[in-house]
């Protein structure tokens, strides 16, 4: 297969792969955002997460699978010349003719290069909805970090470059960005900016259980984004500091896992503010009592059920392997799923809000009906 072609394939792959990893967060942030959640700016969303590993990819990918031997064998020299192109056209319609020229790889790649950061252009200004200037300086920046990743064998990780660093693709780049800037207006004419919503973000919505579901969505992709980071950060230390990693979790790693994140996502919230934890907060939902609530009665809610599924999820990584470990995995995924049903079968309360008699509001029309101190 054509490298290039199996550059653009991976970057499509990782792009969609790329948006399923953050479709959670992006959602929460569309709702604090704008205020509700908006299916074509999610869309939005896709494409620039798509186009923007593709453009990775093609540009960077594939890399030599060597890192000294290769600059002996294929040696790449950059071209500073600025329209250096125009040259290489003109000497191209002198061998081929005016017509032919049109259909030269000298000429398809020009173009190539300017049609590569017109989505750029569209992104920044009519997703993003940043002025013209912002969009064609950010793409100028682009591709000047790109062009310098391959002069600098990947900021020196090889021992070359190992692919040309051109001049004249900077600026075929910043005029594809510009152009693109300058059309996406029409392009995108069916997608609401950013500041569309400025007006009604502060209006409440209803609590419906989509929204629930999505708090709760985002609760647990944080807690297992944050454990899974700390995991890997625990193991880089032991390989550095031993020269090996533990083939099974240890007890340090089990908690970790679990019991951190659940300090982060659910504990910690739960003591400021309203007590909302992160993904309720990220849909902008507040737990609400008839009376002015303890602050142990926010932390029981926070741990009726982020709290049990955390301890659930310690035993399960801390006793991997036996009984007690399969046990508790079963316990944490019936959790889950109870705590799923449970939503609209309590008027959107849940399991945490009905054990400890809260129900859910809009954060906006509880801050504008809270009595005045």
């Amino acid at each position: 297969m054509d490298p290039w072609a199996w550059s653009a394939q991976v970057g499509v792959l990782l792009g969609v792969l790329a948006f399923l990893i953050l479709l959670v967060p992006v959602m929460g942030y569309q709702y604090r955002r704008y205020g509700e959640f908006t299916p074509r700016r999610l869309l939005g969303a896709a494409a620039a997460s798509v186009y923007g590993t593709s453009l990775l990819a093609y540009t960077l990918l594939p890399l030599p699978t060597s890192r000294g031997d290769w600059c002996a064998l294929s040696a790449v020299s950059p071209q500073w010349h600025p329209l250096h192109f125009v040259a290489d056209i003109s000497a191209a319609e002198a061998r081929t003719g005016p017509f032919e020229v049109l259909s030269s790889r000298v000429t398809l790649q020009v173009l190539f290069n300017v049609i590569l950061f017109v989505p750029w252009g569209v992104m920044v200004r009519g997703f993003w909805g940043r002025s013209m200037g912002v969009a064609t300086g950010a793409g100028l920046l682009a591709s000047l970090a790109i062009e310098t990743t391959q002069l600098t064998g990947f900021w020196g990780i090889y021992a070359c470059a190992y692919r040309e660093f051109d001049v004249d693709d900077v600026l075929t780049n910043t005029l594809g960005a510009f152009i693109g800037a300058g059309i996406a207006r029409w392009l995108l004419w069916w997608m609401p900016r950013p500041h569309s919503f400025d007006a009604t973000r502060e209006i409440p919505r209803r609590v419906t259980s989509g929204r629930r579901w999505l708090g709760m969505a985002v609760d647990l992709a944080a807690f297992h984004a944050l454990g899974f980071a700390l995991v890997v950060g625990y193991r880089v230390a032991q390989l550095v500091a031993t020269g090996e990693v533990p083939a099974q979790s240890d007890l340090a790693e089990a908690v970790l896992y679990a019991l951190v994140p659940a300090l982060g996502v659910f504990v910690l919230p739960a003591c400021q503010g309203a007590g909302a934890s992160l993904g309720q907060r990220a849909v902008r939902l507040v737990p609400v009592w008839d009376r002015r609530p303890a602050a142990s009665l926010r932390l029981r809610r926070a741990a009726a059920v982020g709290g049990a599924y955390a301890m659930a999820e310690f035993c399960a990584r801390w006793q991997d392997g036996t009984a007690w470990g399969d046990v508790s995995q079963v316990l944490a995924r019936g959790l889950l799923l109870a705590a799923f049903v449970a939503v609209p079968l309590t008027r959107r309360r849940g399991l945490s809000a009905l054990v400890t008699g809260a129900r859910f509001e809009d954060e906006r029309a509880h801050v504008t009906n809270a009595p005045a101190s």
